[in-house]
């Protein structure tokens, strides 16, 4: 195929301009600057960022970070930087507001700067992991045009790639952090994602004078809607609806006005009037619709995650549906776990052992593969648990969900998850 051309007997045009570097990350989003910020305090030298859009993006707004995910933000040596902005809550709501009847989950114990959860502006996460490297690590407006091999169908004799502008990029490892929609995931043979079915829109309500709000998450049960929205700070809201997704429902893209309409008047046009309200105060720049997608569970067992000097993370590595909120969680965790194992192929001078990197990417796919096939599995069942399943046992599930699920067996899913350590960084 095209992709898998190789360097040698190809001889280099004359516009093209070649540079060498050690390790090449494409995609600037959470896993892409964790992982080069991971890499950077292990010591690696000549890391870049490939980032196709001309800046930082936030599409989501917002996100849940668990303590599993300060864990991995702490052993980035930048916790410290975002926990004065975000206390944590401790408590999260869940109403039907068919039935009338509420249901409380608790995170951690009440009081523990180390339990709970925190809501965080993407942008903030983003600036503050890019803000810890070097001004020249991250490249923007920079669009692979395809990747090759440095030796016919050895992918561990490193990497070239070939840029829009005839750029040439020599590396001795690449890391594939470029979202679901990954080029590195299918170069490397990977399924592509499957859509779960639903969808979803977030958006940032914005309160000028205040909102007034307790500092706790709330979710709201329609008959196959689910809402839920959490206070960032004394002014801003971040909330978000799901349904099952429609073909038409693609038709909204990215227009602010049409996603607006189309909560108010489709997806939550029966819930309470005030929920409505929270939406019709969110800025329209943090509007954004997306179908739920997630990649199969035994494709990141068994799947080509890696190969030779070449493997995935965050998105491109295990998409999962946000219902259990470890989308960004997982990509910090993979930051931490590939910058450990990175570290044991790296020489004195920070530069990489190409021959050892081989067994450092597949000893951090083995350590990852089934967490993260867990978390997809997971979230996928509590989306539609959540959701109120569908066909014949619609209302089997909705039983379950009401009765047990919120009281036993969401919380035991959420303790599980909040304990892993992903462990830290060798200085």
């Amino acid at each position: 195929e095209e992709e898998e051309r190789v360097w040698e007997g190809r001889g280099m045009a004359a516009s093209e301009i070649c540079e060498e570097v050690e390790v090449v990350i494409v995609g600037a989003g959470i896993a892409g600057l964790a992982t080069a910020l991971a890499l950077k305090r292990v010591g690696a030298k000549r890391v870049l960022v490939l980032e196709k859009a001309p800046e930082l993006r936030s599409t989501g707004a917002a996100l849940a970070l668990f303590p599993n995910a300060w864990r991995a933000l702490a052993a980035l040596g930048v916790v410290h930087k975002l926990n004065p902005l975000y206390p944590a809550f401790q408590r999260a709501r869940v109403t039907n507001f068919i039935t009338g009847a509420t249901q409380e989950i608790t995170f951690g114990k009440a009081g523990s700067s180390e339990e709970g959860v925190r809501s965080v502006h993407r942008r903030v996460l983003l600036e503050t992991l890019a803000e810890e490297l070097a001004p020249e690590t991250v490249r923007f407006s920079t669009k692979i045009t395809s990747i090759d091999t440095q030796s016919p169908k050895d992918a561990a004799s490193g990497v070239v790639l070939h840029l829009n502008d005839g750029t040439v990029i020599r590396a001795k490892v690449l890391i594939g952090c470029d979202g679901m929609h990954s080029m590195v995931a299918h170069w490397l043979g990977l399924s592509n994602p499957v859509d779960s079915g639903r969808g979803a829109v977030r958006g940032l309500a914005v309160f000028p004078d205040g909102h007034g709000l307790t500092r706790e998450f709330q979710q709201l049960l329609g008959k196959n809607e689910r809402a839920g929205f959490t206070p960032m700070n004394d002014k801003e809201i971040f909330w978000f609806v799901t349904n099952r997704s429609k073909p038409s429902d693609r038709e909204i893209g990215r227009d602010p006005e049409l996603i607006l309409k189309h909560v108010t008047e489709s997806m939550a046009k029966d819930f309470p009037s005030w929920f409505l309200e929270v939406v019709r105060h969110a800025d329209p720049s943090s509007l954004s619709w997306a179908p739920l997608m997630l990649r199969l569970p035994w494709d990141v067992v068994v799947g080509p995650t890696h190969k030779g000097n070449v493997t995935v993370a965050g998105d491109a590595f295990h998409p999962m549906t946000p219902d259990l909120g470890q989308g960004g969680c997982a990509a910090l965790e993979d930051a931490v776990v590939l910058g450990r194992n990175m570290a044991a192929c790296l020489h004195l001078d920070g530069s990489v052992d190409k021959e050892r990197a081989v067994g450092c990417l597949a000893n951090y796919v083995a350590e990852r593969r089934w967490r993260v096939a867990r978390l997809i599995v997971g979230s996928f069942l509590s989306g539609w648990m959540q959701q109120g399943g569908s066909g014949w046992w619609e209302w089997g599930v909705k039983f379950v969900r009401d009765s047990a699920f919120y009281r036993f067996l969401f919380p035991k899913m959420v303790a599980s998850i909040m304990d892993y350590d992903c462990g830290s960084l060798p200085t």
